[in-house]
């Protein structure tokens, strides 16, 4: 898809206005290959890269590519790569893709709808706030590794009616003693993230624990999920 818009320019010069109009046409990026990658830990990555064109003309030697240096292929986790050009008006462009480093031998898969349990709290200058009954959703995107839809179990989302903006959504890794390790989350409605994150998984009872530590004042979401 081209991308292109019309700049408007003005100055005054004399007491006269001086009105300046051209097109510029955005860096259209066609990354090659899948926006999320599995990768065996421990198995080579070699990345499909990026294509640019500006205007029809090919500029693919124009992009930075940010992230691919990151990636350890020995240690499981979500690693982000970032292809970014700039048109030459100066604005840029870019796209990501995940590549998501992944422990085959993790077989349980927690992808489900899960139920906000008795028990689970808010926990704030020392006052525990109990709640329950709400849902949490998570998908399964490679080996050992889930996508949460909310961290704080529905807390602004479903009870207080917010809506899903201010779900805390992100990523947890399942590793084989059953802790869940955080990788990644956001609020968008908000734009900032948890704290602090512990977790665990109990096979025998198909029961979801963990402890979210949400902004610096701080509130901390005693969730138990089954």
């Amino acid at each position: 898809m081209l991308g292109m818009s019309v700049i408007g320019l003005t100055s005054c010069k004399d007491d006269a206005e001086m009105t300046d109009s051209r097109v510029t046409y955005y860096v259209n990026l066609d990354m090659q290959g899948e926006a999320f990658i599995q990768v065996p830990i421990g198995t080579s990555y070699t990345d499909a890269g990026c294509k640019a064109t500006e205007n029809g003309v090919d500029v693919t030697s124009n992009i930075v590519t940010e992230g691919l240096d990151k990636i350890d292929v020995n240690a499981a986790g979500l690693y982000t790569i970032t292809y970014t050009a700039v048109n030459k008006d100066g604005f840029a462009a870019s796209v990501s893709r995940t590549v998501a480093v992944c422990d085959p031998t993790i077989t349980t898969d927690l992808s489900g709808t899960w139920t906000v349990q008795g028990g689970s709290y808010r926990l704030y200058s020392g006052k525990q706030t109990p709640y329950a009954d709400f849902t949490v959703k998570i998908r399964k995107d490679a080996p050992g590794i889930f996508y949460v839809s909310d961290f704080l179990a529905g807390w602004y989302d479903q009870r207080a009616g917010y809506g899903s903006t201010y779900a805390c959504k992100g990523y947890v890794q399942l590793l084989a003693d059953g802790t869940l390790k955080c990788l990644s989350s956001h609020v968008p409605g908000w734009d900032d993230s948890l704290e602090d994150f512990t977790g665990n998984y109990d096979a025998a009872t198909n029961t979801i624990t963990w402890d979210a530590t949400y902004t610096d004042y701080p509130f901390v979401f005693h969730v138990i999920l089954n």
